[in-house]
């Protein structure tokens, strides 16, 4: 979003329309309703202003629910904005140490800084970017005990703060915008402007901003919770914290770091696994790999929280299994044992991993709807569809993988 398309949105015109507008499904909705608006008497970046976040609503209802229909949103913020079921077990945290004055260092549009307000700290909440800050105020301005701030993480003074959420940014522009032009960021951002299209991700955590060692500095102070992509090295995660990689219906969303007095005694790794029921694993390390077994008659997928962990081998153990490949994020075992770590499918069969044979056999079984995985090979799934021609009223799902060191394909259901 612009500066210039923020202030058309900003009106008291433009708000009631956002109101007014409701879901917007298709390319059919979006032109009547540009006609009527239009006929209204309404100017063109008005419509332009409400229709985009009647959109942005809409997508945001996954992420907030029934929140997203007062929020305001920037492309990126919402993309990159943390989910409030996420959000709620960072706010967590903090209330579980005491804290009572945390700032917020790049809060986005707003998300983390909506479940510490609903706890009841003073916040501050600080973001980098004009256009961000802005939309962040509307979205918090129910709460009276947050103050949003335009500015840059580094200046900010700690000093009276007990407790600290980061969440640096990771990208920056490669051209300066024109003026009156210009791009704005994700809503994520801790001091640099986060834009999709006219950044580039920055590979050296020195280079965010603020800085990642800046950052983890100040647990020497205050209470910390950092917010990280999930991929994060893990050699750039120091000694003595506590890093919790969380998933959320079996997506990998973030990896957070706490420290200074919010990590767990004995714990320096977690996953921690969203769905109908929150479940999590701690350890204070990587859990080694089972060894490589034979294939039973199930093979468990591991929550892509726990293989980014790595903790694939107490899960292997709670379930009674076995590697079923060297290197490679499958278990297998011979009981269905029920855990919320782990994706358990029984296996129909074992298939020669060639496109020609698994056509035919696949034809043969009448099946036209196929899930297909695949981990430890090369090939493109989407291709593989095509080149399968499936034909056919029943379903299966079909693991591309290793069995030992062979290519298989399991053609098996999930439990």
């Amino acid at each position: 979003m612009h500066r210039d398309e923020l202030l058309a949105l900003l009106t008291p015109e433009a708000m009631r329309l956002l109101d007014g507008v409701g879901e917007v499904d298709d390319r059919s909705d979006v032109l009547g309703l540009v006609s009527r608006m239009r006929g209204d008497g309404h100017d063109p970046r008005t419509v332009a202003a409400v229709l985009t976040q009647a959109k942005l609503r809409r997508r945001a209802t996954a992420k907030f629910g029934r929140f997203a229909d007062r929020m305001l949103f920037t492309e990126d913020g919402l993309q990159q904005a943390t989910r409030l079921s996420v959000a709620a077990h960072h706010a967590a945290r903090f209330r579980a140490a005491g804290c009572e004055r945390v700032a917020d260092l790049g809060c986005g549009i707003g998300a983390d800084a909506m479940a510490l307000a609903s706890l009841g700290f003073q916040l501050t909440a600080v973001d980098a970017d004009e256009v961000t800050a802005a939309v962040a105020t509307h979205n918090l301005a129910m709460f009276d005990n947050v103050t949003v701030r335009h500015a840059r993480a580094e200046s900010i003074d700690l000093s009276a703060f007990d407790g600290l959420w980061f969440d640096p940014a990771r990208r920056e522009h490669r051209d300066a915008p024109a003026q009156g032009n210009e791009a704005v960021g994700s809503g994520a951002t801790g001091g640099a402007t986060k834009p999709g299209r006219g950044a580039r991700r920055l590979g050296d955590p020195a280079d965010w901003s603020p800085a990642l060692d800046l950052v983890f500095g100040t647990a020497a102070t205050h209470r910390l919770g950092v917010k990280l992509a999930p991929g994060i090295d893990h050699d750039l995660l120091p000694a003595g914290v506590e890093t919790q990689w969380v998933s959320v219906g079996g997506e990998l969303v973030e990896a957070t770091v706490w420290a200074g007095g919010l990590e767990r005694d004995g714990v320096g790794r977690s996953a921690l696994v969203l769905g109908e029921r929150a479940a999590e694993r701690t350890a204070a390390g990587p859990a080694e790999d089972e060894p490589v077994g034979e294939l039973g008659e199930f093979v468990f997928e591991p929550d892509p929280a726990i293989i980014r962990a790595r903790l694939i081998g107490d899960v292997a153990r709670e379930l009674g299994g076995r590697m079923l490949a060297r290197d490679i994020a499958w278990i297998t075992g011979d009981e269905a044992v029920g855990t919320p770590f782990a994706t358990a499918f029984r296996v129909r069969e074992v298939l020669p991993l060639q496109t020609a044979k698994l056509k035919r056999e696949l034809r043969a079984r009448g099946i036209g709807r196929l899930e297909i995985k695949k981990r430890g090979v090369d090939l493109d799934p989407a291709a593989l569809r095509a080149q399968l021609s499936l034909k056919g009223s029943e379903s299966a799902t079909l693991i591309c993988t290793r069995v030992g060191g062979a290519r298989k394909a399991l053609l098996a259901d999930r439990v």
